[in-house]
């Protein structure tokens, strides 16, 4: 790590409250990814007639647990008939995102002791949709971010190092690549193909590419002729070499200031994809979904509209917080950079 590198760190955690959103980001994306072992219908762990299972990580016929009257394993009905020695490990929370209270009177059902947010229209516990949603929008944001920025610093490299014909065609490619109106070409295409996660992220990442390239390609123009470059080039290293191993950690700046920006993008995008109807399929939990259901039963319940908004607004809001030091962190008028 070089001393630049070092004080940059120290900045960033002096802003003490940017470096206590970042940690609580990462909770939430902790529990978001590892979200079935806080809300399930499935045990974590069961001991059924002197047998372990992990219904949380298996699916089991319900002929093993002897129900012969179901397709599926109906764990609640089986957590109250475990015989003498048998027991079942159950998350804090014991409803599934897909799963249906049937003992309600009506759906949706206000907040209560069985359901802390309360239920969408279907009967579905909202805070369990949450979490589930947040992990969809996480790892779309992520997946997104990683694939076009990696795309645009290769692409920004390549052009910045070799210049000439390179960078005037690369230009040329970025020009007509930004023109085009991402948003609307993914409807079509998602309109045209079965929509999933995996093509809403390849489809994003495609046209994501072109600004980080810009500013990468403008950090390794100014690094090209630089005296430990030429001194690279003097000692016969590849110019792949000297591009990845050499100039890009002295070209991280853009990438570590729009990366909280990429990421804000991203939720915002597939919460906008989902209350059109071209998002992950239903009933996939997704809080464009949420958010389009909070439209149309929004005087009769309330709740999916405020939490489905504070959920998006916080985890926003730490996203601000965090570029904020970043931002700070990398500033060159404040000495750090």
């Amino acid at each position: 790590m070089t001393p630049l590198t070092r004080q940059r760190i120290q900045a960033f955690k002096a802003r003490r409250l940017s470096y206590a959103s970042l940690w609580v980001l990462a909770l939430l994306c902790v529990v978001g990814l590892c979200a079935e072992l806080v809300a399930n219908n499935r045990p974590l762990l069961l001991e059924y007639q002197g047998r372990l299972y992990a219904p949380v990580l298996h699916t089991y016929l319900p002929a093993t647990f002897g129900q012969r009257d179901t397709f599926v394993t109906d764990y609640q009905r089986l957590r109250g008939s475990l015989g003498p020695g048998d027991w079942a490990l159950f998350p804090p929370v014991g409803w599934g995102p897909l799963e249906t209270d049937n003992s309600l009177s009506a759906f949706p059902a206000p907040p209560s002791a069985a359901h802390w947010l309360g239920t969408d229209n279907k009967g579905r516990d909202l805070f369990v949709r949450l979490l589930y949603g947040f992990r969809i929008s996480m790892v779309y944001s992520l997946a997104v971010w990683l694939l076009s920025f990696a795309v645009g610093i290769l692409l920004g490299a390549v052009q910045g190092y070799f210049g000439g014909m390179v960078d005037f065609l690369g230009q040329r490619l970025s020009e007509v690549w930004s023109s085009v109106p991402v948003f609307f070409l993914i409807l079509i295409m998602i309109a045209i193909f079965t929509p999933g996660l995996t093509l809403l992220i390849a489809l994003s990442a495609l046209f994501g590419w072109s600004t980080l390239a810009q500013y990468q390609r403008a950090e390794f123009l100014g690094l090209r002729r630089r005296d430990f470059v030429e001194a690279a080039r003097a000692l016969g290293a590849s110019p792949w070499r000297i591009m990845f191993r050499h100039m890009l950690p002295n070209a991280l700046t853009p990438v570590v200031t729009f990366t909280p920006f990429t990421i804000a993008a991203g939720i915002t995008s597939i919460a906008a994809l989902d209350y059109l109807g071209f998002g992950v399929p239903p009933p996939t939990p997704s809080w464009g979904e949420l958010l389009r259901e909070s439209l149309e039963l929004f005087s009769s319940a309330w709740w999916i509209a405020a939490y489905t908004v504070g959920s998006m607004f916080a985890v926003l809001l730490l996203l601000v917080f965090i570029n904020e030091g970043v931002r700070e962190a990398f500033d060159p008028r404040r000495g750090r950079g």
